[in-house]
C-alpha cells in the first residue's frame, strides 16, 4: 500500500507545472489520508521511488531535504575519533567530554558527529558509508567529499591509530580495503567520490613541525586549531596550559607548510 501511495505521489507532483514544498507536503498529506495510512511518506521514501530520468530532473530538487548542505558541490563529512583523554594531565575546564563518560574529548556525546561515532563504536569507514548513504537517501549528490576528523586534539593520539583513521575514511570514499595509507591516497586521486580536502584538530601546543609533518604525511589540507581565548591569564584561569606564544608559533608553522586554518574561540 505504501509502495502505491508513493507512486501516486510522484504521479500527482508530475502533473504539476513547478511544484513547490508546500505542493509536496499537501499531496502527501491528501494521498496518505487517501491510503489511510498510519505514516505519511518522508521525501527519501519518494526519492527512492523516483524511476525516470524525467522525474529526478523535475522533483530531486524540490523533494531534497537540506539543499544548503551540497551547494557548493562539495559534501561535508564530519568522522569522530574513538574517546582518547586530553594529552595533559587534566583537561581545561572548557571540555566537557572524554574517556570517562565514553565520548571524545571536548564533546558532550550529544553531537549529530557524536551520536553517529557511537552508533558505529567510532568506526572511521562505517561512519563515512553511513553519512553518504544518508545524504544521498534525501537527494544529495555526493562525488566530492571534504572529511572533517573530529574528536579531540588528533596529534596527541597514537599515529598508528592517526594512519589507520584517515586510510579508513579514504576507504570507506573509495570503496576499496586499501593495503596502505599511500595506496588509499593514490586510489583516491581517481575514485568516483573525490576527496578534497581532510581537516583535523589540535591545540596551538601540538602543532609542533613533527606534528606538522605528520599531517602533511596523511593529507591533511586544513587545521582547527583551538585558540580558544588569547589571553594568558584566561589560559592559566581556566587550565589550557599553553600560552598566547603557543597559538603564534602554532599559527606561523601550519602556515609555513600551505595548511589552511581556522581558529577555534571560546
Amino acid at each position: 500500500m505504501m509502495e502505491d501511495a508513493v507512486r501516486e505521489i510522484i504521479e500527482a507532483l508530475m502533473h504539476i507545472p513547478s511544484p513547490s514544498p508546500d505542493d509536496v507536503n499537501r499531496v502527501k498529506m491528501r494521498v496518505a489520508a487517501k491510503y489511510k495510512l498510519e505514516k505519511i511518506p518522508s521525501n527519501p521514501e519518494i526519492i527512492a521511488a523516483l524511476k525516470t530520468a524525467e522525474e529526478k530532473a523535475k522533483l530531486l530538487d524540490v523533494l531534497r531535504r537540506k539543499a544548503t548542505r551540497t551547494i557548493s558541490g562539495v559534501t561535508v563529512v564530519a568522522v569522530m575519533t574513538q574517546p582518547y583523554p586530553c594529552p595533559q594531565p587534566e583537561p581545561c575546564a572548557y571540555c566537557p567530554g572524554g574517556p570517562p563518560y565514553g565520548v571524545p574529548q571536548s564533546y558532550t556525546g550529544h553531537e549529530p558527529a557524536a551520536l553517529r561515532g557511537l552508533q558505529h563504536a567510532f568506526d572511521p569507514y562505517l561512519q563515512v558509508k553511513s553519512r553518504i548513504e544518508q545524504l544521498k537517501a534525501i537527494g544529495h549528490k555526493v562525488d566530492k567529499v571534504e572529511l572533517i576528523v573530529m574528536g579531540g586534539t588528533f596529534p596527541a593520539m597514537p599515529d598508528d591509530y592517526q594512519t589507520w583513521f584517515v586510510k579508513r575514511c579514504l576507504d570507506a570514499l573509495n570503496n576499496v580495503d586499501s593495503q596502505s595509507l599511500n595506496e588509499a591516497k593514490r586510489l583516491a586521486e581517481t575514485s568516483p567520490i573525490r576527496n578534497v580536502g581532510i581537516t583535523v584538530e589540535t591545540r596551538p601546543d601540538w602543532a609542533k613541525e613533527k606534528h606538522v609533518d605528520k599531517m602533511l604525511e596523511m593529507g591533511v589540507t586544513r587545521v582547527e586549531l583551538g585558540v580558544q581565548n588569547p589571553d594568558n591569564e584566561i589560559y592559566r584561569l581556566v587550565g589550557r596550559k599553553h600560552t598566547v606564544q603557543d597559538v603564534v608559533e602554532a599559527t606561523r608553522i601550519l602556515k609555513d607548510a600551505g595548511l589552511k586554518i581556522v581558529y577555534h574561540l571560546m
